[in-house]
C-alpha cells in the first residue's frame, strides 16, 4: 500500500523516510502519480535506473575491489570477448544437472547438436544465440586452423564448480576453431549469507559478471540480475527448468537492462483494485522469467 497514492498523502509531509528492504522495488514507485514527474527527470532512460542507482551507490571495499581487479586482469582482460554464465540451481538436493547443463548449452550453442540429450536434439530453436562457437570433432577443425585466432573468456559463477569443468573437458577434447578459456572463480558449493568472505566473493563475483560483453543467467536469481543490470547488459534467461527437464525454449534475450522486481503489489490502488500491477503502467510490465509475478521497467512499448 506504500506505492498507493492515498497512503503517500500520509507521509508527504515528512522530510526524510528512512526504511529497509532486502528486495529492489524501483519499479512500483512510478505506480505514485506524485513520483512520476520526478522519477522522468532523474531517470530519462527508465530501464536504467538500477543500473545508474547501483554505480553511484555501491562502494565496494578495497578488498573487494581488489578481488575483481586482480582476477580480471589475470584471466579477462586479454581476451577478445568475453561471456559470463550464472547458474543458480533451485532444488532441495542442488548441485550439478545434466538437464541444467544442457539448458545452457543449447542456450549458447557451446556444443554440437549430436552431444545434447534426445529431446534437445528434437528442438530446432536450439543452438542458436551464438555466444560461444559450437564443438566440432578434431579433424574437422584442423583445416580451419587460423593464425589469428580470437580469444574468447567465459566466466562461470555457480556455488558448483562441475559446470565450469564440464565446459572446460568440452573444449579441451573438441576443437571450435577458435581459443576459448573457461573460468570459474569460486565453488563453494553451500550458500553462506552473511559469512563475511563468502559476501564479498558473491559481490566481487557480480561486479565480474558485470563486466562481461554477454550474459546469460538463471531465472529468478537476484544474484544473476544484480550482475547484468549493474553492467547495462540485456541479458540471456535461462528459463528455471521443471521436472528435471531442459526447458525448451532453453532461454530469452531479455529487452530490457532492469532487474526483476520480485514481489510487486499484488494489486493496483483504488481503481484498479485486483489489476495486475505490470498492467498498470505501460512501461511497467511483467518480467519475462517471472509470469504475473514479478514487475520491471521497459523503454520499449
Amino acid at each position: 500500500m506504500f506505492f498507493c497514492p492515498k497512503d503517500q498523502t500520509m507521509i508527504d509531509k515528512v522530510p526524510w523516510l528512512v526504511f529497509k528492504s532486502n528486495v529492489y522495488f524501483v519499479p512500483s514507485l512510478w505506480f505514485s502519480p506524485t513520483f512520476r514527474p520526478e522519477l522522468r527527470k532523474l531517470f530519462p532512460q527508465k530501464e536504467a535506473v538500477f543500473h545508474h542507482l547501483a554505480r553511484y551507490l555501491f562502494h565496494p571495499t578495497t578488498q573487494v575491489w581488489g578481488m575483481v581487479t586482480r582476477y580480471y586482469k589475470a584471466h579477462l582482460a586479454r581476451a577478445d570477448e568475453r561471456l559470463g554464465i550464472q547458474i543458480r540451481v533451485f532444488a532441495d538436493d542442488a548441485g550439478y544437472f545434466q538437464h541444467v547443463m544442457d539448458q545452457i548449452l543449447s542456450c549458447t550453442s557451446v556444443v554440437n547438436r549430436l552431444e545434447l540429450n534426445k529431446k534437445t536434439i528434437e528442438n530446432k530453436r536450439c543452438n542458436r544465440e551464438k555466444l560461444v562457437p559450437q564443438v566440432v570433432a578434431q579433424e574437422e577443425s584442423k583445416a580451419n586452423v587460423s593464425t589469428n585466432q580470437k580469444l574468447k573468456a567465459v566466466l562461470v559463477t555457480s556455488l558448483y564448480p562441475e559446470y565450469a569443468d564440464r565446459l572446460k573437458t568440452m573444449f579441451w577434447e573438441r576443437s571450435t576453431g577458435e581459443i576459448i578459456e573457461v573460468y570459474q572463480p569460486s565453488g563453494e558449493r553451500v550458500q553462506q549469507t552473511d559469512k563475511k568472505i563468502h559476501d564479498q566473493n558473491a559481490l566481487a563475483e557480480m561486479y565480474l559478471l558485470s563486466l562481461t560483453d554477454n550474459i546469460a543467467t538463471t531465472a529468478r536469481s537476484t544474484f544473476g540480475y544484480v550482475a547484468h543490470s549493474l553492467g547495462g547488459l540485456k541479458l540471456w534467461l535461462l528459463y528455471q527448468p521443471k521436472d528435471f527437464k531442459a526447458p525448451d525454449p532453453p532461454c530469452i534475450r531479455s529487452t530490457s537492462i532492469d532487474p526483476c522486481h520480485l514481489t510487486p503489489p499484488s494489486h493496483g490502488c483504488d481503481a484498479d483494485w485486483g489489476t495486475y500491477s505490470g498492467k498498470v503502467v505501460p512501461f511497467v510490465r511483467e518480467c519475462e522469467d517471472r509470469e504475473h509475478d514479478g514487475i520491471k521497467l521497459f523503454d520499449e512499448l
